[in-house]
């Protein structure tokens, strides 16, 4: 009787702590982790985000770039940080629906171990090709295989990437065979399309945008859906390729962060996407902002997950 008191007493002082601590958060620094580069879109993303939130709670918001294997190492950091609410983190499809189609062994449950505080906005990845590059658009590139009857060599920034993956629908849903050269960085694609050492190649809408608009490249899909940062290239959908899915950006807190914590974090975030210069400056990015709440966000990513898997089955993507 007497460990079962105690056993109560102390449940009862950890849920009145709990509550403290939840009706004073924040009280201290918050940690943006990001599984990204520093200097890059997702990284300039969560800056910007990290910024407007430390304004709204009160609290510096301190940015750490945690990058590696995909994103894969941040991310199951923030997996495993103390659900409290003091580490958030911006993940996407490659953290959180690419990763688990393509990796034996993944450190973390994509959906089990992560709160969505909600989806930050869309953007599209570019399929770009050199000026001289005999095909304009996807109808053409796909009849320029099927006449060649050779594989078409694509360039993206690495095994399992988003654009990596974009290549692979376009292979499977034209039926046209394709080639994946893996990249290291998407500036370097860039460099050897213009110096025609790779004919056509996925980059991000940031990376991309400036090279078509100057007319040192030429776009010929975005996939998969148009972006107002280019909005003259028509989508996948648009040319025919049977695909329509969202690349969605999504802020996440580790799972068990307390309700009120969450719907806390969740009303900044939905906020702040509604400030007319965040969502000037996400189209710089080319980030379409689109707040969903959570548990959607949750939900597609379950969803996804055992589509991004068949094609990743199919064209024999693996990561150790």
């Amino acid at each position: 009787m007497n460990r079962f008191l105690a056993s109560a007493l102390l449940a009862l002082a950890t849920t009145a702590a709990q509550a403290g601590d939840v009706a004073t958060y924040p009280d201290r620094p918050i940690r943006m982790l990001l599984p990204f580069s520093a200097g890059g879109g997702g990284d300039i993303l969560g800056r910007l985000l990290a910024e407007r939130f430390a304004a709204q709670l009160k609290q510096p918001v301190v940015v750490e770039n945690k990058p590696g294997a995909a994103g894969t190492i941040g991310t199951h950091a923030v997996a495993t940080a103390a659900p409290d609410g003091y580490t958030i983190m911006i993940g996407g499809m490659s953290t959180h629906q690419l990763a688990p189609a393509t990796y034996t062994k993944l450190p973390y449950d994509p959906v089990r171990d992560f709160q969505s505080l909600g989806a930050i906005g869309n953007s599209s990845i570019v399929m770009i090709a050199a000026n001289q590059y005999p095909a304009n658009n996807l109808k053409e590139l796909i009849a320029l295989s099927r006449k060649d009857k050779t594989p078409i060599q694509y360039a993206s920034w690495g095994a399992g990437s988003t654009g990596h993956f974009c290549g692979e629908v376009l292979s499977q849903k034209s039926g046209i065979p394709m080639q994946h050269v893996p990249y290291k960085g998407t500036s370097q694609i860039v460099t050897d399309i213009l110096g025609n050492h790779i004919s056509v190649g996925f980059v991000d809408m940031v990376t991309a945008t400036p090279f078509v608009k100057e007319g040192k490249v030429k776009a010929l899909a975005v996939c998969t859906r148009r972006s107002p940062s280019l909005p003259n290239v028509a989508s996948y959908q648009e040319q025919g390729v049977d695909f329509d899915r969202e690349l969605t950006w999504v802020m996440y807190v580790p799972a068990k962060t307390p309700k009120p914590i969450v719907e806390k974090l969740s009303r900044v975030l939905e906020t702040t996407l509604k400030e007319p210069d965040v969502v000037n400056k996400l189209l710089s990015l080319g980030i379409t902002a689109k707040y969903v709440p959570g548990p959607e966000q949750q939900a597609v990513n379950a969803r996804d997950i055992p589509m991004w898997k068949a094609i990743a089955t199919q064209a024999n993507i693996k990561l150790d």
